[in-house]
């Protein structure tokens, strides 16, 4: 068997994707509308050595492996066996292909890809590891995120919608749902490029504070907070949130920081946001999860060691559990798991539009790992794979919750 049938047969294939490797060998229909070139013998030495998701990723990320055409479109092609482990009958194949081949090679493990030191979850470490992924370019964000510079789900209100109308519905969302009302104090932490600080103070005349261990996006938040005039009312601090010494906040949010704190330490990040307010206040977890809490927590794969070290997913009944636990009254839960797979569509399309200009201000490798860690979150939503909750919570008042009879934000 030729190398792009062994190829083939690894990763799986449909009908509509098209192999052919370095030993001028094709597999799989001529027309087909994207295809998988095997460019080097390296290529199959980092699927065998790390089969699945993460050898595919490091032979595509060093341009070992090219896909021509819509990287989306060829994973949607590709079985689910590219996303997980590649069987052993295939891998045995693939090894004595190798050993026909190249197999003494040795390969280098790609630069982008990061392994942390020190105790996971330490403060110092949560600080390289988000400086790992944000503190890259807030020009390259800009581009791909566009002008509301939110990297968190957006909520869509219409299938028309643009990102940037799904971006500020999705921050009303938040607000509306902490019952935001001016002269509040919010806390957001994890709070980004300050796009719900911002939105907040602007839209609500809210006081609002928020946090995040990125340097980059501290300084573009305050610049940006500065520019719209809006330093009366909002600020952002290059800040742990378990540094933030005020309490009394009418409001808590939390948008897209919870996949970064880890299984172990939610129990202490629950209590530390229900530290934060004054009887009464809201919180509002916005957060990745896992469909379930059936299989463990998977910590070696792509997104761990290219996009988010040490991030760790867990499901959304743990989540609203531990919240019930800590003294929080869940009052409201959604799924927006549809919505991620469309910002995730909007974020790809910016990155290709922008392209040439990406790869020179980040690199080429890194421009790759962009571009196929946005187009598979993608699919795993659409397959829910992976979901996306928000879960409102309250800290009683005595046994008063001073919430709504019905919801007000829905509508």
């Amino acid at each position: 068997m030729r190398l792009a049938e062994v190829f083939q047969r690894a990763v799986g294939g449909g009908a509509s994707v098209r192999f052919s490797a370095y030993d001028g060998s094709h597999a799989g229909p001529a027309d087909a509308g994207v295809s998988i070139e095997v460019r080097t013998p390296e290529a199959l030495s980092y699927l065998a050595s790390a089969p699945g998701e993460l050898g595919l990723a490091r032979a595509y990320v060093t341009g070992h492996l090219e896909i021509i055409g819509d990287v989306y479109g060829a994973l949607k092609q590709l079985s689910e066996i590219s996303l997980r482990e590649v069987p052993w009958g295939e891998r045995l194949e693939l090894l004595a292909t190798l050993g026909r081949t190249r197999l003494g090679t040795k390969i280098e493990v790609p630069p982008q890809e990061r392994r942390l030191r020190g105790l996971r979850h330490s403060k110092a470490r949560d600080r390289e590891a988000i400086a790992h992924h944000y503190d890259v370019s807030n020009t390259f964000y800009e581009w791909v995120l566009g002008p509301s510079m939110a990297y968190t789900c957006a909520v869509y209100p219409t299938a028309e919608s643009t990102l940037e109308q799904a971006q500020f519905a999705k921050h009303d969302l938040v607000a509306r749902k902490l019952g935001l009302k001016p002269g509040m104090r919010l806390l957001d932490v994890g709070c980004g490029w300050g796009g719900m600080v911002m939105h907040a103070a602007r839209e609500y005349g809210v006081k609002a504070l928020g946090v995040t261990l990125s340097r980059n996006q501290a300084e573009w938040a305050q610049k940006a907070i500065v520019e719209a005039g809006l330093s009366d009312l909002a600020e952002v601090r290059y800040l742990d949130y378990r540094d933030v010494r005020e309490t009394g906040f009418d409001a808590v949010s939390s948008i897209g920081l919870t996949e970064h704190i880890g299984k172990a330490k939610l129990p202490a990040y629950f209590r530390s946001l229900y530290g934060k307010l004054k009887p009464g206040g809201r919180v509002l977890n916005h957060c990745i999860t896992r469909p379930d809490n059936k299989q463990p927590a998977r910590t070696g794969g792509f997104i761990n060691r290219y996009v988010f070290p040490d991030g760790e997913l867990v499901g959304p009944g743990h989540l609203v559990s531990l919240m019930h636990d800590t003294g929080f009254e869940v009052r409201h839960e959604e799924n927006l798991r549809e919505h991620y797979a469309m910002t995730l569509a909007a974020w790809c399309e910016n990155l290709e539009k922008h392209w040439d200009d990406a790869v020179t201000e980040v690199g080429l490798g890194r421009a790759r790992v962009w571009r196929l860690y946005l187009a598979a979150s993608r699919l795993g939503f659409e397959r829910n794979n992976i979901q996306l909750h928000q879960v409102l919570g309250v800290k009683l008042d005595g046994t008063t919750s001073h919430m709504p009879l019905r919801p007000e934000w829905v509508g």
